[in-house]
């Protein structure tokens, strides 16, 4: 199955935010204020990865237009062959807009355009027959408590390809996914907090050929994550996290759900300025 929009999603959208308590401690519902900057670095790796892209380091940057609407850009580079060499994985530029905001009550609507890998090893700066590109459509929102969080989001993602490739003609074939995903966050005091998140996305397509040329059916894939975050103070934050993956894979594969060997852990660093 093509990664990209089940690996970039969640960074795209699930970024840091603000609290009643805090200004920034990576709230679900976190929009800048106007004319604000924020900034979220990850390091991360998968204790199933010796080899290939066994680290990576992430970087999403936000600004808000307005009170209400805001942009962002986050991108990825990926260590390969136990850091002899490395690769520019994912691109993705992202909008969100509060359509309503009565009281602890958010819904955002939330667009996106990424692609995936960038330039990779023994791969030509955004080649046609390697890079893939999404586009994204949804809507995430939620109840903000005085120390808790619950948001949801729901996302349809076309990918193919080829940028702006919408008849899927000879030689190209588009993929359609939906991801649903459940967020919370609880704050313990006015420094630490503990997030949780659950995350489904699926294939809507009946069939298609994965990267091996297999035909594959229903596939699908869950991910889990767990973090705790330490507030230094109203604008930055350091936090650590782990996740998991489950995925299903049907036709030429075997029909079946897999948990995905070793679990993936991170650190991270926010600001907002």
């Amino acid at each position: 199955m093509k990664k990209l929009a089940l690996t970039s999603l969640l960074a795209v959208f699930a970024v840091s935010g603000a609290h009643a308590a805090n200004v920034f401690d990576e709230s679900p519902l976190y929009l800048p204020g106007q004319g604000h900057f924020y900034s979220v670095s990850t390091l991360e790796s998968h204790t199933g990865s010796k080899d290939l892209k066994s680290w990576a380091m992430g970087e999403e940057f936000g600004y808000g237009i307005t009170n209400k609407w805001a942009v962002m850009v986050s991108t990825t580079i990926n260590d390969e062959q136990s850091f002899d060499q490395w690769s520019w994985g994912d691109l993705s530029l992202a909008t969100a807009y509060r359509a309503l905001d009565m009281g602890a009550w958010k819904l955002d609507l939330v667009g996106a355009y990424g692609l995936d890998p960038v330039w990779g090893n023994h791969r030509p700066f955004l080649d046609k027959d390697d890079t893939g590109y999404a586009w994204t459509a949804g809507v995430r929102g939620g109840y903000v408590a005085s120390n808790w969080t619950v948001a949801a989001h729901a996302l349809f993602t076309y990918w193919n390809t080829e940028s702006f490739n919408w008849n899927e003609g000879a030689g190209e074939q588009g993929m359609h996914f939906v991801t649903l995903g459940l967020d919370g966050q609880y704050l313990i005091d006015s420094h630490w907090s503990v997030l949780a998140g659950v995350e489904y996305t699926g294939v809507l397509d009946k069939e298609y050929r994965g990267i091996d040329g297999a035909k594959i059916k229903n596939a699908g894939l869950w991910t889990g994550e767990l973090g705790v975050n330490y507030n230094i103070d109203a604008t930055k934050f350091v936090g650590a996290y782990v996740n998991a993956e489950m995925n299903h894979q049907g036709g030429d594969h075997d029909d079946e759900w897999e948990v995905e060997n070793g679990f993936g852990f991170g650190a991270k660093f926010g600001i907002d300025f």
